[in-house]
């Protein structure tokens, strides 16, 4: 009886893990594709699958064949031996090796379509570059065509080539966009380079927001070193690029909640955050996160809402949501009343209505 009870709990177990593998959203599944370079590996997927899949049919059905037409009953005669039979051997060897080329042929060719970079690699390039920075535990984007330094939240446009320069400030992590295209490492020493292309249908289909993730386990803080894609079309970019580009000083405060919250900010934040887009800085000096457009990211810390609630629970303890974050210590205790103010300057900065 223990046992009929340990497997009923084992199968019910095993059934709530199949139920909850089907949980989730398109814009963060690898299995509902949003881009070239997502369809490419999807299609990948689904052919390796299918070969997986039909070798162990195919030994199933000769298992059961043989099981069932060659039992032994009465029989006590020796079967036929087949020991060095050159016929059977040719069959599993050249079977396997059709096998391997299926998949070897189109994976060889994918990946030297997905490794051509050339584009981003000439001069006076009229291709979107972005240079993707890891830290612990957040990202930042710079666009060096455009002159502008994003974080947290990467902006890009649909239907077309987006090429990444991808490099760590710490430790090893992973640039990944589980519904636009397979992880590639940013590491220390060296920059790895990659493209990806947003699909416009999709797009619009996920509410032109998609989800990224560091997929290398770097710290204690790794699994909440999200990031946001707001894919948007080649006009709607072009018009927040110009917003963006237009921030030449950092934003004044408007009413006086918020202009004293500018002025705490000044004393405490400053010295790690930047609050204009433009990249002024060395990638060195990059110590936090560029704030320029915080009051229209989605969320606060790439894992909380983007309300002011959250913003105080943030600043007030960051080592509550992001455990091993460097900004856990940094600054001095605040009031209620300062993190009030803090919280109202920090959400009306805004570079478009």
């Amino acid at each position: 009886m223990k046992r009929l009870a340990k497997w009923r709990l084992v199968s019910l177990f095993a059934m709530i893990a199949l139920v909850l593998s089907g949980c989730g959203k398109p814009f963060v599944s690898t299995l509902m594709p949003a881009g070239e370079v997502a369809d490419m590996q999807y299609d990948l997927m689904k052919l390796s699958t299918l070969i997986m899949v039909g070798v162990i049919i195919v030994v199933m059905i000769i298992f059961v064949l043989v099981f069932v037409r060659y039992r032994r009953k009465d029989d006590k005669t020796i079967p036929k031996q087949v020991e060095g039979s050159h016929k059977l051997e040719i069959i599993w060897t050249v079977v396997p090796i059709l096998l391997l080329l299926i998949l070897a042929v189109p994976t060889v060719a994918s990946t030297f379509k997905l490794a051509d970079v050339d584009q981003m690699d000439k001069k006076n390039t009229k291709a979107l570059v972005i240079n993707v920075r890891s830290h612990l535990y957040w990202w930042d984007f710079e666009y060096p065509s455009k002159k502008i330094v994003t974080s947290q939240e990467l902006v890009v446009p649909t239907n077309e080539k987006v090429y990444f320069n991808l490099k760590s400030m710490d430790v090893k992590h992973s640039f990944w966009i589980p519904a636009v295209g397979g992880k590639l490492d940013t590491n220390t020493d060296n920059i790895n380079k990659f493209w990806l292309e947003f699909d416009d249908k999709r797009a619009n289909e996920a509410g032109n927001l998609f989800y990224g993730k560091c997929a290398e386990l770097c710290g204690p803080g790794h699994a909440l070193m999200d990031f946001k894609v707001k894919a948007i079309s080649r006009d709607k970019f072009d018009a927040w690029v110009t917003a963006m580009q237009d921030v030449k000083e950092p934003q004044k405060a408007t009413g006086a909640l918020a202009s004293q919250g500018q002025e705490i900010f000044n004393k405490s934040c400053i010295g790690c955050h930047a609050v204009t887009p433009a990249n002024k800085m060395p990638e060195t000096a990059r110590i936090a996160p560029n704030l320029s457009n915080f009051g229209e990211r989605s969320r606060v810390a790439a894992v909380l809402d983007h309300n002011k609630k959250e913003v105080k629970n943030w600043i007030k303890n960051p080592e509550a949501y992001k455990p091993g974050n460097l900004m856990t210590g940094k600054y001095p205790e605040m009031s209620d009343e300062q993190l009030d103010a803090l919280a109202e300057y920090l959400m009306s900065l805004k570079v478009q209505e």
